[in-house]
């Protein structure tokens, strides 16, 4: 740790060289940093304009209408119906996006998203103001180099396996309704499987498992063995088209469905009373 006197030392020399040699870093450095950003942005805006200004709303139109000097506006239209579409972050928040992948909801959802984030953050504000001392040869500081290291190390292999994680589509976990209805026992229930077709294309899994399938998140439980609680079709269905009725205001409503799909699900899920 350096001393008081060994401060006003590099700075009085920090000042000598100043003088003797160039410009202080307040204001000159600054200044220039600051119109070097100006300009960044100033072309970002730039390219921006240009993009939205020369393209249409239907990419058909690029060399006609529209020129689309930067590509058209969109690829394609967006489709609000599309249970096929599995979203996902952009490239530096991969390791993030992994995260919620090791530290499941309710328990430790926090100590993953918020806690080891904002931890680590603290550490990197916090070094430059308790790590003083003058020396700067890596060859002298391993205990920094190799937390460094481990860091560099820790971020690309969550950022990897966050950009190759697979999640599944709708029309995947369909596939695996046959496989249900054999190991559950329904497989001579005609709407209990089109209820678990239903229940696999309408983005249950999403937040519910069912034998292995799906992701268990916003405390939402697996639904395996719901059936075992003694409940009938005609609750689930009822359950399933309104739950804030019985006080889950976490779950949306799908009345939307319609009766008949909401019967098939609520004979799925009757049905479902863990494998045989």
């Amino acid at each position: 740790m350096a001393t008081t006197d060994e401060w006003r030392r590099h700075h009085q020399r920090y000042k000598e060289d100043v003088k003797a040699r160039g410009k202080p870093f307040y204001p000159y450095a600054m200044f220039h940093d600051t119109v070097m950003s100006l300009v960044v942005v100033s072309v970002i805006i730039g390219l921006a304009a240009v993009w939205y200004f020369t393209s249409g709303e239907d990419p058909k139109t690029c060399g006609s209408g529209d020129s689309c000097l930067l590509g058209p506006r969109y690829s394609e239209p967006a489709d609000p119906a599309t249970t096929n579409f599995v979203p996902r972050p952009d490239w530096y928040f991969y390791f993030l996006f992994y995260l919620l992948r090791i530290f499941k909801w309710p328990d430790s959802v926090i100590l993953g998203t918020v806690g080891i984030p904002t931890l680590l953050l603290i550490i990197a504000f916090a070094i430059p103001f308790v790590d003083r001392r003058m020396e700067r040869r890596l060859t002298r500081r391993p205990v920094a180099v190799i937390a460094a290291v481990l860091i560099v190390i820790s971020m690309g292999v969550l950022t990897y396996k966050g950009a190759t994680a697979k999640e599944a589509l709708a029309s995947e976990v369909v596939q695996a309704v046959p496989q249900w209805a054999q190991r559950e026992g329904f497989a001579n229930n005609a709407d209990a499987v089109a209820g678990a077709k239903t229940f696999a294309s309408s983005g249950c899994t999403a937040c519910h498992t069912y034998l292995g399938t799906g992701s268990s998140n916003l405390g939402a439980p697996d639904l395996s063995a719901i059936g075992k609680n003694g409940q009938g079709p005609d609750f689930f269905a009822k359950y399933v088209s309104d739950p804030s009725k019985y006080g889950n205001n976490v779950m949306p409503k799908f009345a939307s469905l319609g009766q008949q799909k909401l019967k098939q699900l609520g004979e799925f899920l009757a049905a479902s009373k863990g494998p045989k």
